[in-house]
This record gives structure tokens, sequence and C-alpha cells, in this order.
């Protein structure tokens, strides 16, 4: 099976995005995951591969969108995604872009108009459950990489002819490691990061069989301590699969 061209973003080289301009630099880089002092201008790209971990927020109500987004970034996970399933998500996201030390991105992401709402919300990235190529349009014309959702080889295979800046591999949990080992054959170039079923238990298997990064939803985040404005639960949550990763 041929592999599909690897799109731009999907480089090995880690500064150039999506559009293949030169990625930025941080200002004020921590020199530890508890020590960030700015709002990072690394690319999200960047962030996750240093990272290996982003969060994925649900919930009712987010009681302190910069709070939560800080305490994740302070444990060493800086890319925070807040998805379209939270009521008033715009202003969640509006309220986080300035939390210290974190990159806010909006998740859960469908339509055109959604994109274009959260990349002027203040969101960072974009990601898509599935191959929602609408987003692609104001993604692109405003710089913001995007995550395409996949499952299939072909899915994959349209994410990256897309432009994704990596493929949410999703559900991941239904298929597990070996799922991801066996599309890392034919395709050794696309930048693979599983959601939805990741917990400490496999984490460092899914790394282990390829992917560059996890996206972690209620068990790192539970949306009880999002609604309740529990950070301190959060940060714990993020020491226990920090300590997965190894």
């Amino acid at each position: 099976m041929a592999t599909a061209p690897c799109p731009k973003g999907l480089e090995e080289d880690h500064s150039i995005d999506h559009t293949g301009s030169p990625g930025h630099t941080m200002s004020h880089r921590a020199t530890t995951a508890g020590s960030a002092e700015s709002v990072p201008t690394d690319s999200p790209g960047q962030l996750l591969a240093t990272d290996r971990l982003a969060a994925v927020v649900r919930g009712r109500r987010v009681a302190d969108p910069a709070g939560l987004a800080t305490a994740l970034a302070a444990e060493g996970v800086r890319c925070v995604e807040f998805t379209f399933t939270i009521p008033g998500v715009l202003g969640v996201i509006e309220a986080a872009a300035s939390a210290s030390g974190a990159v806010v991105g909006a998740g859960t992401v469908l339509t055109a108009g959604d994109a274009q709402a959260a990349i002027e919300a203040g969101a960072r990235f974009i990601v898509s459950p599935g191959l929602a190529l609408d987003v692609v349009g104001p993604c692109r014309a405003a710089g913001v990489p995007f995550f395409l959702g996949a499952f299939t080889p072909s899915e994959v295979a349209a994410a990256a002819a897309a432009g994704a800046a990596a493929v949410k591999l999703f559900p991941a949990g239904l298929g597990g490691p070996r799922h991801l080992k066996d599309l890392r054959g034919p395709f050794p170039d696309v930048r693979f990061m599983p959601s939805g079923g990741v917990t400490p238990d496999n984490a460092a298997d899914f790394l282990a069989a390829g992917a560059v990064a996890l996206f972690a939803g209620s068990d790192l985040v539970p949306p009880a301590a999002v609604e309740e404005g529990d950070t301190g639960l959060v940060a714990e949550r993020a020491r226990v699969y920090r300590a997965a990763l190894g």
C-alpha cells in the first residue's frame, strides 16, 4: 500500500507548521514544567512533541478556565483543549487564552464557523473528532494548526492530504496501541495523536507504538473537577499521567 505524502506540518522538524512557515520561539521558555512564566509562543506541535500529552476538557461549565489551564501547564501539560460540547465555550477559551504557561485550543470543532469563532476567541489550535474538512479553510487563513480525527487507513490518508498538523487517532481505545502500530506501517511519516480511551495504564504503550503525543480527557480532567474549579485534583491527575509517561 502506498504511503500518503507527508503533508506540511507533519515533518520531523517541529519548527515548521502546517503552512510551511517557521514556527515561533518562546519569549520566556520555562526551564521546568512548573516554572512557566508566560504564554508559550512555540507552535502547539512543538509543545505536544515535548510534553507528549494534551488535556481535553469537557463539562457542563468551567468554573475557572485560566486557573485550570495554568494548573495543567504547571504540571507539564501545556496544551489544553476546550471542547465545543461545553456551553459557552467561546467565553471559556477567551478567559483561558492568557493563562500562564498554557496554549489553549478548541476541540469537537465540526464547522468552518465554529473554527473561525474559536480562533477569534484565542484558540491556537483546532481539533476535530473526524474528517471535518470545513475547518481547514479558516485554519489555513489564520495560520492555526488543525488536527483531524481518523480511525481507518482511508481516513488517515485523507486527513494527511488535507494538511493536518497531526492525525487524531479516535477512538483510540477501540483498537488500542496495536491498531496504531498497524497504521504506522503504511503511514510512517504521519504524526499520530491517540485520543479517546487513553489512560495512565496504556499511555506508555501508545507512545511505544509510535504516537507523538496523547490526548487525555475525563480521566485526566474529571468533569466534576472542571465544574467545581478543583484545580488541585486536576494537578494530581496530571502528575499521575506524567509519571506513567516516564
